[in-house]
């Protein structure tokens, strides 16, 4: 009988490959439970997908069938990836530890995962949040950080990351430098809408902040703000100003992002400001402008209307 094969009526020795290699993960790799369980679910997927031959004659024909068969079952193309992923671990494992002579996984790819586009607001909407009347201390910081993210970008932890000594340089200069992924330093403008936001915040912040607080954003604590509760005040806002989807800081980065490029086309300054490592990165929103391009063409253009 072939080594690997299924047995007719006893143990299926491909599972018991399985089990072998779910243990190598486990104690020599050390992986988390969670990610061995995708794993297991994956290589259960391949055995299921083919289901008469050992590992070790399987060949990239079959691997692409059974890629073809879990397409069918209407799995989407992220699914598909990671479940690809356990097979070319196993394959490269049995090569080490079975000398496999090739790698049927080699060739064999997932369904293109289309990018999702980040959500933004339109500029009416960003107007619509941003011009809600603050009421109270609370709600004067609120709109002092809104401004500053809608104004230049920052992720949400660049925002809770500021201390008031920096808000005299913020204000005066009209840039705030910040940190953010991979300990990255950059300086990005900022706006008069901003600026003015943020000098009335200082003028209140007293009423909120502890004596010994350094951050420039506190809680109802007068401690540095947590980002979920500005993420929870940012939600509420949004919902009260009428904007009619629900609003969270990485779409007010988004909305900068997308309303600069619509309206300097310059996607090198933007991929500064924003801190992005790869231009790759920020060219997702050259995407977003185009379609709101596309939508200005059909909506203008005489020749891309549809006769009723």
């Amino acid at each position: 009988m072939r080594t690997g094969a299924p047995r007719p009526g006893g143990a299926d020795p491909r599972r018991e490959l399985v089990a072998a290699y779910l243990e190598h993960l486990a104690v020599e790799r050390r992986l988390a439970e969670a990610t061995r369980i995708a794993y297991a679910q994956g290589l259960d997927a391949l055995l299921g997908a083919v289901p008469d031959l050992p590992p070790a004659e399987m060949r990239t024909t079959h691997l692409r069938r059974a890629t073809a068969q879990l397409r069918s079952r209407g799995l989407d193309g992220r699914t598909i990836a990671r479940i690809l992923s356990s097979w070319r671990g196993f394959f490269r494992w049995l090569a080490r530890t079975r000398r496999l002579d090739a790698d049927p996984c080699a060739g064999v790819r997932a369904p293109r995962v289309a990018r999702l586009l980040p959500k933004a607001l339109t500029p009416d909407e960003a107007r619509l949040l941003l011009e809600r009347p603050a009421e109270g201390p609370l709600e004067v910081q609120d709109k002092a950080m809104f401004e500053l993210c809608y104004s230049s970008g920052l992720r949400l932890a660049e925002l809770v990351g500021l201390d008031a000594a920096e808000v005299r340089g913020i204000v005066r200069d009209r840039e705030v430098t910040v940190t953010g992924k991979g300990r990255r330093t950059r300086t990005v403008p900022v706006g008069a809408k901003a600026v003015a936001a943020l000098r009335e915040w200082v003028a209140t912040r007293a009423q909120i902040a502890h004596p010994e607080e350094h951050a420039l954003f506190v809680g109802a604590q007068g401690r540095r703000v947590n980002p979920a509760v500005v993420r929870r005040r940012l939600a509420r806002w949004g919902s009260s100003a009428g904007v009619g989807q629900h609003v969270h800081p990485h779409v007010l980065r988004h909305s900068f992002a997308s309303h600069v490029l619509q309206s300097s086309s310059d996607l090198r300054a933007v991929q500064e400001m924003l801190g992005h490592a790869s231009i790759s990165t920020t060219q997702v929103y050259t995407r977003l402008d185009f379609q709101h391009l596309a939508k200005v063409y059909d909506a203008a253009h005489p020749r891309a209307k549809k006769k009723g």
